[in-house]
């Protein structure tokens, strides 16, 4: 067997896993007076059960993936939260809504080793928030309700359960939410969200890759 033969499986496995995203370094983030929900992490996957709760998961990015421009992941919901408006404060549970924050590139520099909470308030910051849940339809651009103008949600799948694949192009979701061409990518956060309903979430998100 030849040199390159032998290194056929690795070359293979690299190209499989380029751009993977793996969960089991993400930390959770809690809020005050309300109860949290409990996550499952692996490498590649993490499951939540949120049951009247609400948290979220998030990691900070190398400089390196600062250009990415498009995401895929899978995710499947076994049980649902009802359908909800996702733009009004205090009533805009979720299944589960991935976040990419931005920010422009000196601003990243300065906010490298920054909490979540903090990223998301700095006033550069924008963020695009993929949902499956609300009562929107698919593709809706909707205001945040927290987040003002540094914040827009993607509604992707209205509350229900199944499974799904996802690919999204970030460079065009920015435009649209925002106008402009999108900054640079320096985190991303997961989040299920059932306290405002006081109903259950069983749900997964697995196979992130960033490109």
């Amino acid at each position: 067997m030849t040199r390159f033969a032998r290194a056929l499986p690795l070359i293979a496995a690299a190209l499989l896993l380029g751009g993977a995203v793996p969960f089991d370094s993400w930390r959770e983030q809690r809020f005050s007076l309300l109860s949290s929900n409990d996550w499952s992490q692996g490498r590649d996957a993490v499951r939540v059960t949120s049951d009247g709760t609400v948290s979220l998961l998030w990691t900070a990015l190398p400089p390196s993936d600062a250009t990415v421009r498009r995401a895929r992941w899978s995710w499947a919901v076994q049980e649902s939260v009802p359908a909800t408006a996702l733009d009004r404060r205090g009533g805009d549970d979720r299944n589960l809504s991935l976040y990419f924050i931005f920010m422009p590139e000196a601003v990243a520099n300065r906010m490298r080793n920054a909490p979540i909470r903090r990223l998301l308030e700095v006033e550069e910051a924008r963020v695009l928030m993929y949902v499956w849940g609300g009562n929107h339809r698919a593709g809706a651009v909707v205001p945040s309700p927290y987040l003002g103008a540094r914040g827009r949600t993607i509604a992707l799948r209205q509350a229900g359960t199944g499974a799904h694949r996802e690919t999204v192009d970030l460079a065009r979701d920015y435009q649209r939410a925002f106008g402009s061409a999108p900054t640079a990518l320096v985190g991303l956060a997961l989040s299920a969200d059932s306290d405002d309903t006081g109903t259950e979430i069983m749900a997964e998100l697995s196979g992130l890759r960033l490109e």
